[in-house]
């Protein structure tokens, strides 16, 4: 796979960041595909400050809860709104993820949010 695309795309994506005002990413986590392998990546990553987290081989399980939040992201906002610009963009995916956080209940956690989860307002059985 070409990385350049991957390169600009994660340039575009930290400028969102801070459009959202999310003052800094720490640590990105990956799987071992080749352009999250590559030399271009790598760099662009530590010379940002950037820790790199690789899953193993075969540990699809390591992603499912941040896959299930790009799914319905895609498919509960970005894909119905169709955003013209970047800054459109930033402020729907900000107001998608408060709504997601704050307000929308979610089933695995007994139609708990997951703000109320993390702030201890409720527990979830274990």
């Amino acid at each position: 796979m070409d990385t350049s695309f991957l390169y600009r795309l994660v340039q575009i994506i930290f400028i969102c960041l801070v459009m959202l005002e999310i003052s800094s990413c720490k640590t990105t986590s990956t799987d071992q595909g080749s352009q999250f392998t590559s030399d271009q990546w790598i760099s662009y990553l530590k010379d940002s400050g950037i820790t790199i987290s690789m899953d193993g081989k075969g540990r699809w399980l390591d992603n499912v809860a941040i896959e299930r939040f790009w799914r319905s992201i895609k498919y509960e906002d970005i894909y119905l709104k169709s955003y013209e610009t970047v800054n459109e963009l930033a402020k729907g995916v900000k107001t998608y993820i408060t709504r997601y956080n704050q307000y929308r209940p979610h089933q695995s956690l007994n139609e708990a949010t997951p703000e109320e989860i993390y702030s201890g307002k409720m527990k979830i059985a274990v």
